[in-house]
């Protein structure tokens, strides 16, 4: 059952990070510079429709990543080692640790600030440039940081023994 449970957990939390990572570059490398090309109207239509809903999709992945990740490092005994960076555990731990500064980072600054930016949440106008600015910063720094931490959860089971 357990290994049931371990598969479950892997592969739940290998799809949301798809979805998760595939979110953050289609934000960062696809709409950033479409926004940028496309007439107000069309841009007003997207963060009317589109942005919302790829918020809620990336919030939401986000969430769920971290917390089948978490569940995997718990049901393989290794949470604590992992995140003390302890032995074998490091490696997976570093990935782990990067995953949850860029998970933190989604809901405590990217998400709080979009909302600003999308109207959610009242906001004198001035203050909309400020807050699309730090989403965006946090978002570019969600993207530098996934490479690192692709590394890291893949180098945990496939790098060549010895490797690290």
């Amino acid at each position: 059952m357990e290994a049931h449970l371990e598969l479950l957990l892997r592969w739940g939390h290998f799809l949301a990070g798809i979805t998760w990572i595939g979110i953050l570059y289609y934000f960062n490398f696809i709409q950033a510079s479409y926004l940028k090309s496309v007439t107000p109207e069309a841009k007003a239509e997207a963060f009317q429709h589109l942005v919302p809903n790829a918020l809620w999709w990336f919030r939401h992945a986000a969430l769920l990543t971290w917390l089948l990740g978490m569940g995997l490092l718990l049901t393989q005994g290794i949470l604590g080692k992992a995140f003390m960076l302890q032995g074998e555990s490091a490696v997976i731990g570093m990935g782990a640790w990067l995953g949850t500064i860029m998970f933190l980072n989604v809901w405590m600054i990217i998400w709080p600030n979009q909302k600003k930016v999308l109207g959610m949440v009242e906001v004198p106008a001035e203050d909309k440039p400020k807050a699309a600015r730090i989403a965006l910063l946090a978002s570019r720094t969600n993207v530098v940081l996934s490479i690192p931490m692709l590394f890291f959860m893949a180098s945990a089971s496939h790098a060549p023994n010895g490797f690290f």
